[in-house]
């Protein structure tokens, strides 16, 4: 057969097989079904509080109250403290500029009537009741002075515990600022400092928690938790309580260890995601504890209540908040990014009220606006902003009653000794009536 006649045969064929139903070459025409997909979203963003609830409910509180705001400082629990001032007078202890102040979280050490606190060279000041200055030491080389170390401090009733943001860490003579010893670390430090009898206990870059010797810096022990290679853009917290020394890390854990042994207890992840961008924006709040429970948020929209004793998670709810919370009798107060007051029932996380304390600022600018810190006093909560603001918030209404002008930019959260009223600016402390 020539490839001629071959070829007319395909056009036959081809001109009949037309691409249609009527050949019956083809099938009928069918639906085309699709199968519902079993896959599951693993990071959905769930929307923070926006809105009021139960805004009418006046809350009144007869708990005990206390003079210091850090009277519990070993569990990060302000509790509710006894202020009340008109926050007319203002006094100044003035010292050089810190650069960056608006990524530090400033502590201040109270000792009786005095303040202790730095300068952007590394100066150790200590300031009397009436501004003066009682001691200033510096033991920085120039090179050292050149890196404007940032400085975290703790005390016992003796000795001043100093760790900075250049790996260094010293004891000085808490009365005339005598240096007792120092040392330097592998890694800077990142978090608050708490002290228990001869120990004091602080974590690294690394997400090491070190427990070392207040006497001479000899390290007792240490453990290592998390990924070294995530950073915290927030200052890690670590409360003391019946002896175990609960922290958390840079990636979200909750881990607690034995003072005296450095044995893990137990440890709760809090984060599921591994990827390393998520977790390096994430900034958890101090967290704090009473004697059943530990209580913490982050800016993930999660707010935590986790067994004290076993680590288990007893409940966990939808507020954004990466500011510390206090837990009062049965109740918390916390308060939202977005700039809600949110009380919560703290046996079973359920949420009694939320008002909102920004409504005093104008739609445009509340978005730009942090809460930084608060406290609960006896009639107020005093909260603090990252532009300089002091906002003075009834505690029966939750209603924000004034707005006090103290900077304009970032003030540290609230501190109260013997009735008057701390601020931490970037060049000086702030003391209100």
């Amino acid at each position: 057969m020539s490839n001629i006649f071959k070829y007319l045969i395909f056009l036959i064929l081809l001109n009949n097989c037309s691409l249609d139903t009527k050949s019956r070459i083809w099938t009928d025409k069918k639906e085309v079904k699709k199968e519902k997909s079993n896959e599951t979203k693993l990071f959905i963003k769930k929307k923070p509080l926006s809105k009021q609830f139960n805004s009418q409910l006046k809350v009144k509180l007869t708990s005990r109250l206390t003079d210091n705001s850090l009277a519990n400082y070993s569990s990060n629990n302000n509790g509710r403290v006894n202020y009340d001032g008109e926050l007319k007078k203002t006094s100044k202890f003035k010292f050089s500029k810190i650069k960056n102040f608006d990524y530090y979280e400033p502590e201040l050490i109270f000792e009786s009537d005095n303040l202790i606190f730095f300068n952007s060279k590394g100066s150790i000041i200590k300031f009397n009741s009436e501004s003066n200055i009682t001691w200033k030491k510096n033991y920085y080389n120039k090179l050292e002075k050149k890196l404007k170390p940032v400085l975290t401090l703790g005390k016992d009733s003796k000795t001043l515990i100093v760790a900075d943001n250049i790996s260094k860490y010293y004891a000085l003579n808490l009365n005339d600022g005598s240096l007792l010893w120092s040392k330097y670390n592998s890694s800077p430090f990142n978090s608050q400092i708490k002290i228990l009898k001869d120990k004091f206990f602080i974590i690294d870059f690394n997400n090491i928690l070190r427990c070392i010797s207040i006497k001479d810096g000899v390290e007792f022990w240490s453990i290592k938790t998390g990924n070294a290679f995530i950073k915290s853009q927030k200052k890690l917290s670590i409360i003391v309580v019946n002896n175990v020394v609960y922290f958390n890390n840079s990636t979200g854990d909750i881990t607690a260890v034995d003072i005296n042994t450095g044995i893990m207890l137990w440890q709760v992840p809090t984060q599921t995601s591994t990827i390393y961008e998520n977790t390096f924006l994430l900034e958890t709040s101090n967290i704090v504890a009473n004697n059943k429970m530990i209580v913490f948020s982050n800016n993930k929209n999660e707010f935590y209540s986790i067994d004290l004793k076993t680590g288990y998670i007893k409940w966990k709810i939808n507020i954004n908040s990466s500011v510390q919370p206090t837990i009062i009798d049965d109740l918390i107060f916390t308060i939202s990014n977005e700039g809600y007051l949110t009380i919560i029932d703290s046996k079973d996380g359920n949420i009694i009220k939320v008002t909102d304390i920004f409504s005093l600022f104008k739609e445009n600018k509340r978005n730009k606006i942090n809460p930084v810190g608060f406290l609960v006093a006896k009639k107020n909560i005093y909260l603090t902003t990252d532009h300089g603001r002091l906002l003075v918030i009834d505690i029966e209404s939750g209603q924000t009653k004034s707005i006090i002008k103290i900077a304009n930019n970032k003030i540290s959260r609230p501190f109260i000794l013997n009735k008057n009223l701390f601020l931490v600016k970037d060049n000086s402390i702030i003391k209100l009536d």
